[in-house]
């Protein structure tokens, strides 16, 4: 399975925690996966293409969490939503973390919620 960050963001995080240089990512936009989105994050993509925008609590013990829900209305397929993608922009972009949703499947024309504080990334912490 491969869900976590891609092989850009870590190497992005590791330059700048060891060499100095600036990383930064503007907005994160998340789409919707029928399957494990893959190493490159474009595998088993849903019927429903729109990114939603998500926003973050403060990062804390290695972890962070999404602060505000993420509400796709009107979804454009019958499937069930196993994986979700993370990009740098609502089109294109660059892909960032992937992760794993829990969800019952939805019909076409049905609303689909990730709660707010159930998206989760984490980074093992020493202990």
């Amino acid at each position: 399975m491969a869900t976590g960050l891609a092989a850009a963001t870590c190497a992005s995080v590791l330059d700048a925690i060891c060499n100095a240089t600036s990383y930064s990512v503007a907005e994160v936009w998340i789409k919707l996966h029928v399957g494990d989105p893959g190493a490159a994050g474009t595998s088993n993509a849903a019927t429903e293409t729109t990114r939603k925008q998500a926003s973050f609590s403060a990062a804390s013990s290695g972890a962070i969490t999404s602060d505000g829900a993420l509400t796709w209305t009107n979804v454009a397929g019958t499937e069930d939503f196993t994986h979700y993608t993370a990009w740098t922009a609502s089109s294109g972009g660059t892909f960032l973390f992937s992760g794993t949703v829990t969800a019952n499947a939805v019909t076409a024309g049905d609303t689909f919620v990730v709660a707010s504080g159930d998206l989760d990334l984490t980074l093992t912490a020493a202990s």
